[in-house]
């Protein structure tokens, strides 16, 4: 088949990449499949080389319509190899990194460790998806060729995290968290963590977690084999300090709270108990039980501890002390005790590092093997002045910034691209060993699923490679390795709706104007605008969102599961414009009546239901439904 010049020339134009490589140069000419119809292994066959060859065979087949075998023989004919996959401690000098070179006469792929392999396949596989995607302008003159061209890439972090909330309130199914390992390592992420705090089955402990669906440990077995066969690192996570509410609330464990009857805010507003006293010999012991039971289903060798937030500690039963000696050092006295206990059982330990960079002074007596995570969720959070701390103390550190898909509906995708770059940006100027994205799920978990993929996407780009990824066309690297959208719509979709936000003119530290105002009582946010304004900005809000929902359809991926995200943007977009509405509502606007409001809630509440179901498991729902109760009985009073 003979290539018309516009053909060839459309070819060579920079293929959507997620991430984008470090290196990628065009070469002459093009490779053929078409009588080609082996994977060659030029090593000793090992399980994960086997696995690996495996995906790519079954690509060649769905993108190419090519059957190609499988084998590790020598002596035969070339003619017959269409890929070689290769160690090569040569090929390229960076650790995790491959060379990817398509020439007429086939495909080598060749790493330093497998590690490497699985990462050059992973970026085969995207080429040959783009290079059959319906809307390339190639499409109807090529069927079975690639582009000539050579591949050098390499991560500039090592360690490349997601963690996900499922504690507050969504516990995903298991078939939802191993879709998410899917795409996470089809990315090149490399970690993964589900952020706990009662939400894994403790046989110990069955009470904390009876109405919350939570993960068993035969689950954590099979989803660390899941992940280890894509060279994702399932590493364990239990907060262990602060955020114990879920578990101080019954009876059993009162005793071990830091404030057994609560404590307030600055703010004033009364807390139930969140932390642990540590103080109290039996909170350690409790936590030596927890451990036996949750740390042998895992592989990994590090365990995140958590620790953060402890926003009642000194103002219960260690409130003598803390006074005495300061609430930096009551803080790390009981980290380290923890410390001791988890490197006895042969574990790094990470922490969330917002205590002691409270308290500069603490940064010079953390252990020198310990991993802090500095955390931080807006566009301007100081990196650089954290990372400063664990620098000049010689402690390890990654940088966590989030997805801003939280407190938000749709997310915040300016904010959630500015956190993003800065985190990657400071983490290689100042040496962070690892990157961990995080998506949470406070206030109820109210955002679905697809509104966090666009920032899983471009902490996955940045955290590879930042230089080659700080101009990625985030909304085409959605369409073409999430969404698979031949039309543009769904990224475009999801980056227009996660800066809604914007459009209010107001926006609060950490969360959306309009989740504010779904979710809290009129009372606090309306006095946040003057009617006149407030009413003209809700309007203008509503028609903004109906321009983006007209100019991007919810049904236009090609994937198998297209109609569970066609719902899921459904809801957020309902939940917008219910927002909205709810804001004209509360300036004093009869434009939307009580009762209209109630009926439409009432809807949005029943969608929401289904929705939640469709992807995550039973325990949680009613916990999150509850964050509905403010609006409905607004608007169902007198």
């Amino acid at each position: 088949m003979r290539l018309r010049e516009s053909a060839k020339s459309s070819m060579q134009n920079h293929p959507v990449l997620l991430p984008t490589p470090q290196n990628l140069k065009f070469t002459d000419g093009f490779c053929s499949f078409s009588d080609k119809n082996l994977i060659l292994l030029t090593v000793d066959p090992s399980s994960s080389l086997i696995f690996l060859a495996e995906r790519l065979q079954s690509a060649f087949e769905d993108y190419f319509h090519t059957k190609l075998g499988i084998t590790a023989g020598k002596g035969i004919p070339s003619k017959q190899i269409g890929i070689i996959l290769q160690l090569d401690p040569h090929a390229i000098d960076k650790p995790q990194g491959y060379r990817l070179s398509i020439i007429p006469s086939g495909v080598l792929i060749d790493a330093r460790d497998e590690r490497g392999l699985f990462y050059g396949c992973c970026t085969l596989i995207q080429l040959l998806q783009y290079y059959t995607f319906p809307s390339a302008t190639h499409r109807d003159l090529l069927i079975d060729r690639l582009p000539c061209l050579e591949i050098l890439d390499w991560p500039d972090f090592p360690n490349r995290g997601v963690m996900l909330d499922i504690s507050r309130d969504k516990v995903p199914s298991m078939q939802t968290i191993l879709d998410v390992v899917d795409f996470l390592a089809s990315w090149k992420i490399n970690q993964l963590q589900l952020y706990t705090e009662h939400t894994f089955a403790y046989q110990n402990h069955p009470e904390v977690w009876a109405t919350a669906s939570p993960v068993t440990g035969e689950e954590i077995l099979e989803l660390d084999a899941y992940c280890r066969d894509r060279f994702i690192e399932l590493v364990p996570n239990q907060n262990s300090l602060g955020h114990m509410e879920r578990w101080l609330k019954h009876p059993r464990y009162q005793s071990l709270a830091e404030a057994p009857t609560g404590y307030d805010f600055p703010s004033g507003v009364h807390h139930p108990p969140q932390s642990l006293c540590p103080l109290d010999s039996a909170s350690l012991t409790f936590l030596q039980g927890l451990y036996d039971e949750l740390l042998p289903n895992f592989s990994s060798q590090q365990f995140n501890i958590g620790c953060d937030e402890t926003f009642d500690l000194g103002q219960g039963r260690s409130r003598s002390e803390c006074e005495r000696v300061g609430v930096g050092q009551i803080y790390l006295d009981f980290l380290l005790k923890i410390y001791h206990e988890v490197t006895r059982r042969g574990f790094t330990v990470q922490f969330w590092g917002d205590i002691v960079t409270a308290h500069p002074q603490l940064v010079k007596e953390l252990p020198k093997d310990i991993i802090a995570l500095d955390w931080g969720y807006e566009a301007d959070h100081p990196f650089d002045r954290q990372a400063e701390l664990f620098v000049e103390a010689g402690v390890q550190f990654y940088v966590c910034p989030g997805t801003s898909s939280w407190n938000s509906i749709a997310g915040r995708t300016d904010n959630c691209l500015k956190n993003l770059d800065s985190a990657a940006q400071n983490g290689l100027k100042y040496g962070a060993i690892g990157y961990l994205n995080t998506d949470w799920g406070d206030n109820g978990h109210w955002q679905c699923l697809p509104v966090s993929f666009l920032g899983f996407a471009a902490g996955a780009a940045y955290s590879w490679a930042y230089q080659a990824n700080r101009s990625l066309d985030i909304k085409k690297a959605l369409n073409h390795c999430a969404f698979l959208d031949p039309t543009g719509s769904m990224g475009r979709l999801a980056y227009n709706l996660g800066n809604v936000y914007h459009e209010v003119e107001v926006e609060p530290h950490n969360t959306s104007f309009l989740f504010d105002v779904l979710q809290k009582p009129i009372h606090e946010w309306v006095k946040t605008l003057t009617p006149d304004p407030g009413v003209k900005l809700f309007h203008h809000t509503l028609d903004v969102i109906n321009r983006i929902t007209s100019d991007s359809p919810e049904k236009s991926s090609l994937r198998p599961d297209k109609d569970l995200y066609a719902e899921e943007f459904k809801l957020t977009v309902d939940l917008l414009r219910h927002a909205s509405m709810r804001g004209c509502f509360g300036f004093g606007s009869s434009e939307f009546s009580r009762k209209f409001l109630t009926v439409d809630l009432e809807r949005i509440i029943a969608e929401y239901s289904s929705v939640w179901l469709s992807r995550n498991r039973p325990g949680g729902l009613q916990d999150s439904l509850v964050y509905f109760d403010t609006a409905k009985k607004e608007y169902q009073s007198a």
